[in-house]
């Protein structure tokens, strides 16, 4: 017998809080990795276009064209990402369920495609532009968050998934600049 995949979802996500609900330091875990990881993303983002910006300082054309590509594509995909998000406000699993999140969130709607789940993805192929094997750690990294952010009910894994897509699509014109 088919069940409403909401349903499952539900039931899945009942289950998994329970249980960690019974290990506290796993929950400090999933909430700590979330942190960590968000700000490795942004922190590694600042440090490759520093890294950039410092390898083409004598030729300051050549590294404004090399660097405005990093800072443009991924600034207007953001854009884009968070126009559309706004403009579907779809519900994050709290919002049509009666489930207390791992991960405490206040805002509601806006929950596809994930913000965080894009620019970890447009970070971790710029990185890739750059420096492939830091690029590598990156999106394994963008992996993990997308993980923490289903498992603290923040989000479905279809936001994950859209964010990541569209973190893919925009990633790519990097190479086609």
């Amino acid at each position: 017998m088919m069940m409403d995949s909401k349903f499952n979802y539900y039931q899945f996500y009942t289950a998994l809080s329970n249980w960690l609900n019974r290990y506290p330091r796993l929950i400090t875990i999933l909430r700590w990795t979330n942190r960590v990881v968000v700000v490795t993303m942004y922190v590694a983002y600042l440090l490759i276009l520093a890294d950039v910006c410092w390898r083409f300082r004598s030729v300051p054309l050549v590294g404004l064209r090399t660097v405005a590509p990093l800072v443009l594509i991924p600034g207007f995909g953001f854009f884009l990402v968070s126009f559309f998000r706004h403009r579907l406000n779809a519900p994050r699993p709290y919002d049509e369920w009666a489930i207390d999140p791992l991960i405490s969130r206040e805002k509601h709607g806006d929950s596809l495609p994930s913000r965080h789940a894009f620019s970890a993805t447009v970070i971790s192929l710029v990185a890739w532009r750059v420096a492939w094997p830091l690029g590598v750690v990156l999106l394994v990294l963008t992996v993990i968050l997308g993980l923490v952010r289903i498992i603290g009910g923040v989000h479905y894994p279809r936001d994950i998934i859209a964010g990541v897509l569209c973190g893919v699509i925009c990633g790519a014109c990097l190479w086609l600049c």
